[in-house]
């Protein structure tokens, strides 16, 4: 059998050899300047109301991303609304407007083992562009309106503490959710609007406490607050009432890893609530209509 490798061969005068390790080095500077404008990102919200309102804002629209991801789309794109990279807006038929530059977001790589044993996910750096950046036409979405009926049973669904109806709460409160007895209790005769946001923050509180051993209401008040606000934005309930100009001290004077713990807390609260509430709108669709009588 004929051997081909020696066409490979040919230097290209002036090339350089490929060289692994100063890549592999490149591409680690690369993967911490992103780490660090996440980091820096992430305490210039936490450290001013108007910053974390919008971080938020961001994180609802981009509900299925990372917090990482989110802090970098609002660092380097924040009027972004849809992302792809190059390949992808390439598969759609659409291309990146000339001297458009991509910005970074991360991706998950290789799993590798650490010391400990544990397993952990390597992470790569992807070039990615709005589709301001490209060719494509935004396509305005129709405004999906559900049934509030329907959206408060989605709220619900399979909530991780029991939920009862009562007369009256302390201090006029629309819900709340009790530790000890383990239950979510609801004020009657509330609007549909009230409703999802009292009932959405108590759940947040259930939620978090499923996880965190050393529940209190006041560590988790703020998170369960936020919370609530995401899946508001979402479901396209009124959020005029959240307020986000004071924020908690320990948000503002923690150091780096706590605020990211933070904003992750409060990005995967909602997350969990809002992926059981899709299941239940999901399946609500594909119930066959009833026939008309």
């Amino acid at each position: 059998m004929n051997n081909f490798d020696d066409i490979f061969d040919t230097a290209v005068p002036g090339e350089q050899p490929f060289d692994k390790d100063a890549w592999a080095e490149r591409k680690q500077a690369e993967r911490q300047a992103v780490y660090d404008l996440a980091d820096t990102t992430a305490a210039d919200v936490c450290a001013d109301g108007g910053k974390f309102h919008v971080y938020l804002d961001t994180q609802a629209h981009f509900d299925r991303y990372s917090v990482t991801n989110v802090l970098l789309i609002m660092a380097q794109m924040p009027a972004a609304t849809q992302i792809k990279d190059f390949e992808a807006w390439k598969a759609a038929g659409a291309s990146i407007k000339r001297q458009q530059k991509g910005f970074s977001i991360l991706e998950p790589g290789n799993e590798y083992q650490r010391e400990d044993g544990t397993i952990g996910t390597s992470y790569n750096v992807k070039k990615v562009f709005d589709i301001s950046q490209t060719t494509a036409r935004l396509k305005i979405q129709p405004t999906v309106s559900t049934d509030e009926r329907l959206l408060l049973k989605a709220l619900i669904y399979h909530p991780p503490v029991p939920i009862q109806t009562v007369d009256e709460l302390p201090g006029g409160a629309g819900a709340l959710y009790d530790h000890e007895q383990q239950m979510i209790f609801v004020r009657r005769s509330m609007g549909a609007a009230d409703i999802f946001r009292s009932v959405s923050m108590e759940l947040a509180h259930a939620e978090i406490a499923t996880v965190d051993e050393s529940y209190t209401r006041e560590n988790v008040a703020f998170s369960a607050y936020c919370a609530s606000y995401l899946l508001c934005k979402k479901y396209s309930v009124d959020v005029s009432s959240y307020d986000f100009s004071t924020l908690p001290d320990s948000l503002r004077d923690g150091d780096t890893q706590s605020q990211r713990a933070a904003l992750t807390e409060i990005r995967d609260t909602a997350a969990n609530i809002s992926a059981r509430m899709s299941r239940a709108l999901d399946a609500r669709s594909q119930q066959p209509k009833e026939q008309e009588r």
